[in-house]
């Protein structure tokens, strides 16, 4: 299966707009949101049905037996995260607990146990041959990385079709280099801004340890000019592929709100994403295929998906 990862190293950019933009114009049937803390790419597909869930459990966090405790307070005391309270009994700040274990290992009576704990949900959705797959991380949980993994599994072995669009998160943290891992391309969504440059770099810089490819756009291009043109520059010094520019358009900005991509309205950051999309698709679909039989049909499928938008544009 080829996979396309679009990352931006912070929020805002219009990662997740770029992305809902390309599993349309590419009729993607198999796609992902692994913005596990924020998953929102399911507001711009139009996804109606409910998913099927279930539980993701993480790292285990400690409980605390009260008709065995002692109050000798010894957990307390060797609890470094300050996790652990008494008023009548002996509690655990779930919030606070990072599941270490060394109260269960001080406990004299073992009271004290690491339990498994419900971290987030994974969620489905199967719409006739659409395969997405995300999850919702519980507020104050831990381990996005660990989350982001399991939907990338929950996509591949779910999938309907040899190719499938990531919309990952943003930053450069473990969800990010969680949803790296196994892609053919990364396409990144950079803000013309002065962290939107360091953001890009750091993201190009993580990419590169995993030795996948890397190509770059702009979003709101003429918010700052001289800021894009630094960035087509960057990109021409280090060998990147600048696969367009797309501008600040208020016209998408009320698609999204309603719920639509930019594609479905005729705006100006519309036509731009598509020149984005094309450019993006040629040069994933000319890279040198190390998954070897898995290029044929996508090369077919996206060449023909490609002449019927230039097709409508003529």
């Amino acid at each position: 299966m080829k996979q396309l990862l679009i990352l931006s190293g912070k929020g805002g950019t219009g990662k997740t707009t770029v992305a809902s933009a390309f599993i349309k114009l590419s009729k993607a049937k198999t796609y992902a949101d692994c913005d596990v803390d924020a998953p929102n790419l399911h507001l711009i597909t139009g996804k109606k049905s409910e998913p099927v869930t279930s539980d993701y459990y993480g790292m285990p966090q400690a409980e605390i037996d009260p008709a065995l405790c002692i109050s000798c307070d010894l957990c307390r005391q060797h609890c470094r995260f300050d996790a652990i309270s008494v008023d009548e009994t002996y509690r655990v700040n779930h919030f606070a607990c990072e599941g270490c274990g060394v109260c269960e290992y001080v406990c004299p009576v073992g009271a004290a146990t690491l339990q498994p704990a419900v971290a987030g949900k994974l969620m489905l959705f199967h719409d006739d041959e659409e395969v997405f797959s995300t999850a919702q991380l519980n507020m104050g949980s831990g381990n996005t990385g660990l989350l982001v993994t399991e939907v990338k599994k929950q996509m591949k072995s779910q999938a309907t079709s040899d190719f499938a669009i990531i919309d990952g998160s943003p930053g450069i943290g473990c969800p990010v280099i969680a949803s790296l891992s196994g892609v053919d391309m990364v396409l990144i969504v950079a803000e013309p801004s002065v962290s939107g440059i360091s953001d890009m770099e750091r993201i190009i810089d993580t990419a590169a340890k995993f030795g996948t490819e890397t190509v770059v756009c702009v979003n709101k291009y003429d918010t700052n000019s001289k800021i894009t043109h630094e960035i087509e520059i960057f990109c021409q010094q280090h060998g990147l592929p600048f696969v367009g520019r797309i501008p600040f358009d208020t016209k998408a900005v009320k698609a999204i709100n309603s719920g639509r991509s930019i594609i479905d309205i005729d705006c100006i950051s519309g036509e731009a994403v598509k020149q984005v999309f094309q450019q993006t698709m040629e040069l994933l679909l000319n890279r040198r295929d190390s998954k070897k039989g898995s290029g044929i049909a996508i090369n077919h499928h996206f060449s023909s998906e490609t002449e019927t938008h230039s097709n409508k544009e003529s």
